[in-house]
């Protein structure tokens, strides 16, 4: 195999077409990569998803090829060296491959990968690979130097974002000494497994388990954030889409604003980098570091609230225990001082920066107050008269003279009292407009009809989240009414006609179960639709599964319990309300959990189209499944879906049932082991046919009702084997 780059670039195809390995241009110069090559994604949008040597770059006419020996080398021709070597020499290398999955592999004449693109990932991860402790992901370089960061697992089992190697910004899970690697699925999840293949924590894209998406990638981006893509085929638009990012609010990205900056998250969920550093002395001055600057008018200390600032070389601040004024003076009486953060969460604390570069955020709710040191403005003063001008000077009366500095002054005053009522107007429209819609906001839920549900406006819906600050799961936010009391809201990324929505979400709002989540109001406004429920204090069931801490209050009789009463949410919904609702999308993260671990369902009506939703033809049939797979889930510890399932049937048959408990705690019951996992597996047959309704599902788990042993859950019968099987029962 031999790729050499001249003036056409030669590419080498996977054999399903998906993917293709070859040159491509970077900064004016080249690489060698592993790129999306499908028809189906435009050529502009082709992302590359694994480098060799990550960084490294080559010049015209290089070469890649497999040599004689077994070792992949990337030849740069224009320095006449070997940039980059698989380092297979004499590892009995007889072929190379780009498999269908994107994974370029070297393999022995036994067609053992003897070494994989896999293991060696630049900024990318695909669905199947893996990333073990001691390996990393690098976000690709603004320029020709190497970024500062990075993915990588460290040795107590979590998933950290860093900067350079001493600054983390972002953490996964829980400290867990079993887990060995991480992969990305292909349904779109991202799991921490341990030993057993076991997911320890994990997390889900919002197009999670969509059939419709064949082509997902993790990428650590250039900006410092983690985030999964997905291709998806719209008729409007086709792109790549992120579905998920580990840091919700880009300003929280370690130097996200370079060496020297201000972050500031806007409307546009776009951060906007601001220069806290100004100079008087010129009028378009670059971002300057104060001291270091010749003041000879001294410094003076600027206020910016609700901001936290940053040191970066070093990134470690001086962090003193002082008021908010002594912190103000400490740096100004210090000529290194450069800044100071002042937060008072509990302890009141100074953070002091004496280094040239410093960064950091800004938002409505944050707390901290900083102060940054700056030039003071010169003196305002006539000009010192030179020697062939003094003798005018001195025939101007002393009056005029006299005059002069008060007037300036005078002027300057003006100028200011006019520039101080305009912002003070403005910032008293601002402030009725906010005060109104607290107001009307306050009516709605405190008025006579609070107990009805609310229409709200996308103002409104902005003001209770904070601007949407807080993200408790995929597109759901806590926000806090005026009342104080918490609600969860969720973004809904419809398409659906008003009217048809508005129908919907009323329907579902008149509906009232003791374990099923209260709709309490809804926003429906162009671009925007949003749900908005009662708060549930300990979040997702899925959540708490994942967790290695919290899990293990799931004892085995709470997990019972959530059984049953999730069952007689569903079944109140397909058979006591005035018409036939379908959950649609049940599972454990749309299972939440109240201060008591009392569960509730929601999300219920929404999971697929609205059409559906009311028409019990196949959707009653599909909500038992999900049951079937969410009952297996907690009953294992486990959410892997469809294999976890097929492995808890195996270990069944086999009469290893215990095995399928979790292990993470004690007091099985035997028996309700064994009803439980008998009526999932009933729940998750292929043939919808065979499968119990929610009534039958509550009648065993409650002991009055016995359950059969069930066949193959994932073998779907044909109707002639349906009836040689009903003839033998017949005999028998």
């Amino acid at each position: 195999m031999g790729l050499e780059l001249v003036y056409v670039l030669i590419y080498w195809v996977s054999s399903n077409g998906d993917f293709a390995i070859g040159f491509f241009n970077r900064l004016d110069q080249y690489s060698v990569g592993i790129r999306f090559n499908s028809d189906s994604i435009p050529i502009s949008k082709q992302t590359v998803v694994w480098v060799a040597g990550a960084d490294l770059m080559v010049g015209n006419k290089s070469y890649f090829q497999l040599t004689q020996n077994g070792e992949l080398v990337l030849f740069d021709s224009t320095k006449g060296v070997i940039a980059w070597t698989s380092k297979t020499r004499n590892s009995s290398v007889a072929s190379a491959v780009l498999l269908d999955n994107g994974n370029l592999a070297l393999l022995n004449k036994k067609k053992d990968i003897v070494w994989q693109s896999f293991d060696t990932p630049s900024d990318t991860l695909l669905p199947g690979q893996n990333l073990s402790v001691h390996q990393m992901l690098r976000a690709a370089s603004k320029n020709s130097v190497s970024s500062y960061y990075s993915l990588c697992m460290d040795v107590s089992g979590q998933l950290q974002l860093r900067w350079e190697s001493n600054k983390t910004y972002w953490i996964s899970g829980s400290p867990s000494q079993s887990i060995l690697r991480v992969m990305l699925s292909s349904e779109g999840s991202l799991h921490l497994l341990d030993q057993r293949s076991k997911s320890v924590w994990s997390v889900f894209g919002e197009d999670h388990n969509d059939s419709d998406v064949k082509f997902r990638f993790l990428r650590l981006d250039v900006d410092g954030n983690l985030r999964l893509y997905s291709w998806h085929e719209v008729e409007a638009s086709r792109s790549w889409r992120s579905v998920w990012q580990a840091v919700g609010n880009q300003c929280n990205v370690f130097a996200t604003c370079d060496l020297c900056g201000i972050c500031v998250f806007n409307a546009s969920g776009s951060p906007v980098c601001r220069c806290p550093f100004t100079s008087t002395m010129e009028s378009n001055s670059k971002c300057l570091v104060p001291y270091r600057q010749e003041c000879e008018s001294g410094s003076s200390m600027i206020t910016y609230e609700h901001t936290f600032l940053y040191g970066i070389y070093p990134s470690n601040d001086i962090v003193l225990q002082t008021s908010l004024q002594q912190c103000k003076s400490l740096c100004q009486e210090d000529p290194l001082c450069t800044a100071v953060t002042f937060t008072n969460d509990e302890t009141a604390q100074c953070r002091v920066k004496k280094t040239q570069y410093v960064t950091g955020h800004s938002d409505p709710s944050l707390s901290s107050i900083s102060f940054v040191k700056s030039c003071s403005d010169p003196i305002a003063v006539l000009p010192t008269p030179t020697s062939s001008s003094s003798s005018h000077h001195d025939t101007l009366p002393k009056e005029l003279n006299r005059f002069c500095i008060p007037c300036l002054i005078g002027v300057a005053s003006g100028t200011f009292l006019a520039f101080v009522v305009i912002q003070f107007g403005i910032g008293f429209c601002i402030y009725k407009r906010i005060k109104y819609i607290r107001k009307n906001a306050a009516l709605a839920y405190m008025g006579p009809n609070s107990k009805g549900l609310v229409i709200l406006s996308y103002p409104e819906i902005k003001d209770f989240t904070g601007n949407f600050k807080h993200q408790i799961g995929p597109m759901m936010f806590k926000g806090m009414l005026p009342n104080q009391r918490p609600v969860a809201v969720k973004e809904l990324k419809v398409t659906v006609e008003e009217r048809k929505f508005r129908s919907v979400a009323s329907k579902i709002g008149n509906i009232y179960h003791r374990n099923l989540v209260k709709l309490e109001g809804y926003c429906c406004e162009p671009g925007h639709r949003f749900l908005v429920y009662e708060f549930a204090k300990n979040g997702s069931l899925g959540k708490f599964i994942e967790d290695p801490k919290m899990c293990k209050r799931l004892t085995w009789r709470k997990r019972m319990e959530i059984c049953l009463t999730v069952a007689r949410a569903i079944s109140y919904l397909h058979t006591e309300c005035r018409e036939f609702i379908s959950h649609g999308n049940l599972k454990c993260e749309n299972v939440v959990l109240d201060e008591n671990l009392e569960a509730k369902v929601s999300e219920f009506g929404l999971g697929r189209g609205h059409d559906e939703v009311f028409n019990s033809g196949g959707a009653a049939e599909r909500d038992v499944r999900d049951y079937g797979k969410m009952m297996v889930e907690l009953v294992t510890g486990r959410q892997e879906a469809d294999d976890v399932c097929e492995w808890a049937y195996e270990e069944w048959v086999g009469g290893q049932a215990e095995r399928v408990a979790d292990e993470r705690i004690g007091g099985v019951n035997s028996d309700e082991l064994e009803r439980s996992l008998r009526i999932s597996f009933w729940c998750l047959q292929a043939d919808e046919r065979m499968r119990p309704s929610m009534g039958e599902v509550i009648k065993v788990l409650e002991g009055t009702l016995t359950v059969d042993p069930p066949p193959p859950p994932f073998v779907c019968r044909s109707p002639s084997e349906e009836e040689e099987s009903l003839e033998s029962d017949s005999e028998l």
